[in-house]
């Protein structure tokens, strides 16, 4: 009898023994898994990834500024006001004493451009900047450029400085540069933005961007 308790406590021994190892490779597993979904990837820019969600989120926005275009040694620097309502958008340029009022006003598919009381029509922004000004300028991107996000036609590389901050973008064989960012609350849009295409020396260079954004965001 004696016999056949000592083997049950030794069997109840290692039974337990098993359990509990089975529990600490169970538990193990389960603080495996869980730091691997909480852990960003390695080399990730956690506070880019954070902007560009706030970002991608605001799709109703206007800036007031003034945009310095260099095109075959010819600049003109007018005052800007670009209102953007999810797709649709309304942008006026003009100069000094209203001189040059210019509106340009669009949706997908169809953008209409007011200037002197003419009024010009086109399926693309980029068809009536061609037609009218005699050079490309990448419109359906810049809706995205100004805010400081690679456009979603095509691949991007992306420069941050020290801060995880955007500096440059190079997509479709355009760069932008970014400076002087400034904080809307929880999001960050740039002050200032360049943009160049050495290849039809062409630049843009907006100037004293002031932001006003639809809430919850500001």
């Amino acid at each position: 009898m004696n016999l056949f308790l000592l083997f049950i406590d030794s069997w109840l021994i290692k039974t337990l023994a098993k359990l509990r190892s089975t529990r600490c490779v169970f538990a193990s597993l389960l603080l495996l898994l869980t730091a691997c979904v909480a852990a960003p990837p390695a080399g990730e820019n956690s506070d880019w990834v954070a902007q560009r969600d706030l970002l991608q989120q605001l799709d109703t926005w206007e800036f007031r500024g003034r945009v310095d275009v260099r095109y075959n040694n010819d600049s003109h620097t007018p005052r800007i006001q670009w209102q953007q309502q999810d797709t649709d958008y309304n942008i006026r340029l003009w100069g000094t004493f209203n001189a040059g009022n210019t509106r340009i006003s669009g949706c997908p598919g169809f953008v209409t451009m007011e200037n002197a009381g003419e009024v010009v029509t086109a399926s693309s922004p980029e068809d009536l900047i061609l037609q009218q000004l005699g050079y490309e300028l990448p419109v359906s991107f810049l809706e995205y450029w100004i805010k400081g996000l690679p456009a979603p036609q095509g691949r991007a590389d992306l420069e941050f400085n020290e801060l995880n901050q955007l500096t440059r973008i190079r997509q479709a064989d355009w760069t932008v540069t970014y400076s002087d960012p400034r904080q809307y609350g929880d999001i960050s849009l740039p002050a200032r933005m360049e943009l160049t295409r050495p290849a039809n020396d062409i630049r843009l260079r907006f100037i004293g961007l002031n932001w006003t954004l639809q809430d919850p965001l500001q």
